[in-house]
């Protein structure tokens, strides 16, 4: 996908960032507790499992950074937009 495509795709999303060096999405969530977190990443995994898209995820406590890329496209795809969309309605 194009980067003028992303940054169209973008404002449908709701927080979420191009960044061009890693050429993936991505979104900082906060919880307030660990608990909620690790919670939030699970279901994550499940959809990312149930769709065969997985993102990277980087985990702290009451933080995780979501990045989506679909690397063998090489960059972002419809399928990190398909998969934000779920993550932002969790």
């Amino acid at each position: 996908m194009e980067k003028s495509q992303v940054t169209e795709n973008l404002k449908a999303l709701n927080g979420w960032m191009y960044d061009e060096a890693s050429k993936s999405i991505q979104k900082e969530f906060t919880f307030k507790s660990y608990l909620k977190t690790i919670s939030f990443v699970n279901t994550i995994a499940w959809f990312a499992n149930r769709d065969n898209h997985h993102p990277d995820l980087e985990v702290s406590f009451g933080r995780c950074l979501v990045k989506l890329t679909t690397h063998d496209a090489g960059g972002v795809s419809e399928k990190d937009f398909a998969l934000a969309k779920c993550i932002d309605s969790l």
